[in-house]
């Protein structure tokens, strides 16, 4: 058991706020503003007189270990505020902050770095490659800041090279690769030290959309074959939908709501959260195993197609006449988990929200 409670958590954030301006902490205090304490609303009027921005507002989640948690909203949400608190690339004003169950808040700066060098994968919107150096000398970079042997380092880096689909262009150069092709040496020079742990701020906003969506199709391979826990930042609500496990809505600096992309399409919080599922595809998202309603009594035997609780609703009514009885649905192993109605399946291709 860790110490916020969650046994299963790899990366945990509680009460975690980020002011800009002169000596924020003190002269909040003065005004008798305590971060850890008083009311955010409180914390944000008296930070607001005080000329002190707020980038990030006691923001709180927890991150399953293997899981894919997007963090997204507009620009200047503090989406990248937070995921660079996270890692300790920009340090946090108040609130805490634990791997594993260990708080990063609390570690010493070489212990920090050790983190950061060998659990921590992190790749940027901005490639960052080394023009000087090859494919293979920017991917084994990591490597060699580990201080290994440089045989072991080029054999790990070509063999993420390799992963990554570059094989055959280790020694070409950054200047020669297409974006696509930039922003996979970036994803190889993330992975080669092996890190449990993956942070990725916007990665794919320079890419084209063909070469966006082909990446974003990498990357779930990717993250499937090897079973990292990711946090994603994006601006995109569809991204969002099609990489995350769950996500987080940010406005202000603050979290609204917290959901699977299911939750969040079907009971939006507010009207900002509603704004960006609005032009969802929903019947390529929303599955039965979402809509079914509770089976009361025994489950049904005769007269109701069975479809499984992952299928979606498009593939539904592509096989399915949504005129059809009610439509009994499985779990993996054939077991009734639900009910799905024709009425219910309508309802959710409306644009109003499903009723509970």
């Amino acid at each position: 058991m860790t110490p916020s409670g969650h046994p299963t958590s790899k990366i945990a954030c509680r009460g975690l706020w980020k002011l800009y301006g002169e000596d924020p902490v003190a002269r909040l205090s003065a005004r008798g503003i305590d971060l850890a304490a008083s009311d955010p609303s409180a914390i944000r009027a008296a930070a607001a007189e005080l000329g002190v921005i707020v980038a990030a507002a006691d923001v709180s989640f927890t991150v399953e270990t293997g899981e894919s948690f997007v963090v997204m909203g507009l620009s200047g949400s503090g989406k990248s505020t937070v995921v660079r608190c996270l890692s300790r690339l920009i340090e946090p004003t108040a609130g805490r902050v634990e791997l594993d169950g260990e708080s990063l808040l609390d570690m010493s700066e070489r212990a920090l770095i050790e983190v950061r060098r060998r659990r921590m994968g992190m790749v940027f919107q901005h490639f960052g490659l080394f023009a000087h150096q090859t494919v293979l000398e920017n991917v084994a970079f990591p490597l060699k800041v580990q201080g290994l042997p440089k045989a072991e380092q080029h054999r790990r880096a070509r063999e993420t090279i390799e992963l990554v689909g570059l094989k055959g262009r280790e020694d070409s150069y950054p200047w020669e690769l297409s974006g696509g092709q930039q922003q996979r040496v970036g994803f190889a020079r993330s992975l080669a030290v092996g890190p449990d742990l993956w942070f990725l701020d916007e990665p794919f906003s320079a890419l084209d959309p063909l070469i966006r969506k082909q990446m974003q199709t990498e990357f779930l391979a990717l993250k499937k074959m090897l079973r990292k826990t990711v946090v994603f930042i994006t601006h995109d609500f569809l991204e969002a939908v099609y990489l995350g496990d769950r996500i987080a809505i940010m406005r202000e600096g603050s979290i609204v709501q917290i959901g699977t992309p299911a939750a969040l399409i079907l009971h939006p919080a507010d009207d900002y959260v509603r704004q960006f599922t609005r032009d969802v595809p929903r019947s390529m998202v929303l599955t039965a195993g979402d809509l079914a309603e509770p089976i009361e009594g025994a489950a049904p035997s005769d007269g109701h197609a069975a479809i499984g609780a992952e299928t979606t609703l498009a593939d539904i009514l592509a096989s399915v006449s949504i005129h059809a009885p009610t439509m009994l649905v499985t779990d993996a192993t054939g077991r009734p988990v639900g009910r799905l109605t024709a009425k219910r399946l309508a309802a959710a291709l409306e644009s109003g929200e499903a009723k509970p």
